[in-house]
């Protein structure tokens, strides 16, 4: 993956939101201009499309709506002129498939995957042309990005209700903890510890706080925080995090 990825720690979309959903249109401004070898985006519309997957035993199109009317607000608050938001409503395999969902995502500046249950990614995503078009568009620049179970997916390895499963692998060297709780950090690890396979660390996010990686870490990721709360890096076996805030950054090794 070369273009940048998102994770956020959940409550996506919600008022206090603001700070991260405008540094990843921000990314996106960057790829659309890549997309289009050079020329001002505003010549042509900027292109997000939203991912409900992780909410497909719910309500998918609810979870698209919010972010719709989340993501126009601050376009249209930062005077960001033509966009478009298209919903890929890949909710089971076959969909995952369809054509007009795989054309809107490989043609996209940015995807959002907004949360649900975890298991639903990975086991709807794996292997189809929609996780196909992802990696395209990744790969021309187009961010991409997951709140909660949608950051948990885009991981090397997630865990379910049912025990710990492989992730999209859109990021190495890590499992995401959205929802981050100190107090209850050190069952994470231990549980962390035991599903995962060697090596693996573990970022916890705080709510409505993500991190948005530019990809110039030597070796890995330097990922850059925006939100009102703060991300913890923890390595295999840390016991105490590398922290950072809004406006600071940390590397994680691949």
């Amino acid at each position: 993956m070369s273009g940048p990825i998102g994770l956020h720690g959940g409550g996506e979309y919600l008022d206090g939101d603001e700070p991260f959903l405008d540094a990843l249109i921000a990314a996106a401004r960057g790829a659309a201009t890549a997309r289009l070898n050079g020329d001002d985006p505003a010549t042509a519309p900027l292109r997000i499309v939203i991912l409900p997957t992780a909410a497909a035993r719910g309500r998918p199109d609810k979870a698209a709506a919010m972010g719709i009317a989340a993501l126009t607000a601050r376009m249209e608050g930062l005077g960001l002129v033509p966009f478009r938001i298209d919903v890929a409503s890949v909710v089971d395999t076959a969909s995952a498939s369809d054509v007009a969902n795989v054309e809107l995502l490989a043609a996209a500046d940015l995807i959002h995957l907004p949360g649900g249950d975890p298991d639903l990614i990975p086991a709807i995503l794996a292997g189809t042309p929609a996780l196909a078009a992802i990696r395209a568009a990744g790969r021309r620049g187009a961010v991409i990005a997951g709140a909660s179970a949608g950051g948990m997916a885009l991981a090397e390895w997630s865990w379910t209700p049912k025990g710990g499963v492989r992730g999209l692998g859109l990021v190495a060297g890590l499992a995401l903890v959205p929802h981050y709780d100190d107090i209850r950090r050190t069952s994470w690890q231990e549980a962390l510890d035991r599903l995962a396979p060697g090596g693996i660390g573990y970022l916890g996010l705080d709510e409505r706080t993500g991190a948005l990686s530019d990809g110039t870490a030597v070796g890995g990721r330097r990922w850059r925080v925006s939100g009102p709360g703060a991300a913890y890096w923890f390595a295999r076996g840390a016991l105490e995090p590398t922290i950072a805030r809004h406006g600071e950054t940390i590397e994680i090794p691949d």
